[in-house]
């Protein structure tokens, strides 16, 4: 059978389905036979029959062999039933769906096949089934399917276990990267902090420069107000130079005129009022001059 692909297992598996139609075949032609003995025992008793006697006998034969022929076939028909339902059985218990090609039994190649491999097997009539002997179907849990799936278990298993680790190797570069997206944007924080700590530490600069600007013109402002008032300085010292100048005028001018009434008066008014504008200018000079 290895040009069907069977494994050793199988193999025996087949020979003993084959033994075992075999000895159901022997069987029922042993009734056919008896069939064909019962009735030249039964009805051959005389030298001659008539054609009609001939013809009853064999239509009351043809009913009988028919009947066992098809009785057999029937019971090959559900024999095989119970066969396949067994091995859907076991597939169904590894979620397997079996598939049958039934064109493939009218395979006239692989039914000469099966008969060469039927004449090399039971070459004498001493191999029949024995039903006693049949061995029970062997679960598939222990070779065959069984090994197929554990190994495909095992490959599923190994993919699985690869997958794990590339989920979590996917896993670490994720929180890998969220790490560095929350560094970026600790650091972009900090680079705007930055950025507006420069504007503002320019507009610091700007108001710095403005004040310094102001304080420039102030001081300008200040030195020509101060260079006024040393001019005004002066020239009050001028003016009080020339009054009193006057004055010593004016006092020698009183003692020259002293007997002029008149003139004294207007003398003295003149020395008031300059006595006046001395005092003003003296105050001006302690607001301005302080320390002179």
């Amino acid at each position: 059978m290895a040009e069907f692909g069977f494994n050793e297992h199988h193999q025996n598996e087949v020979i003993n389905y084959m033994r075992f139609a075999r000895s159901k075949m022997v069987l029922r032609l042993k009734t056919v036979d008896s069939c064909f003995e019962e009735l030249k025992d039964s009805r051959l008793v005389e030298e001659t029959f008539t054609v009609d006697e001939v013809k009853e006998m064999l239509d009351g034969l043809q009913m009988v062999v028919r009947g066992e022929v098809e009785m057999e076939l029937i019971n090959t028909a559900h024999t095989n039933v119970l066969l396949l339902r067994q091995l859907f059985s076991q597939a169904e218990k590894f979620y397997l769906r079996l598939q049958s090609d039934i064109s493939e039994l009218e395979n006239r190649e692989l039914l000469e096949q099966v008969a060469e491999f039927e004449k090399t097997d039971f070459k004498s009539g001493d191999k029949m089934y024995q039903e006693t002997n049949k061995p029970k179907l062997a679960p598939l849990n222990e070779s065959g399917v069984s090994e197929l799936l554990n190994k495909e278990i095992t490959r599923l298993q190994e993919e699985n276990d690869k997958l794990k680790a590339r989920m979590r190797t996917l896993e670490s570069q994720a929180m890998s990267a969220l790490d560095e997206r929350t560094k970026a944007d600790r650091a972009l924080k900090d680079l705007q902090k930055v950025q507006g700590d420069q504007q503002e530490i320019s507009g610091l600069e700007d108001t710095v420069a403005s004040l310094r600007d102001d304080y420039e013109r102030s001081l300008s402002a200040n030195s020509a107000s101060q260079k006024g008032l040393q001019e005004n300085l002066i020239s009050a010292k001028h003016e009080l130079l020339r009054v009193q100048e006057q004055l010593s005028l004016a006092e020698k001018e009183l003692d020259k005129k002293f007997q002029q009434t008149a003139a004294y008066r207007n003398m003295k008014e003149i020395l008031t009022k300059k006595n006046e504008q001395i005092k003003d200018i003296r105050k001006r000079l302690q607001r301005y001059e302080p320390n002179e």
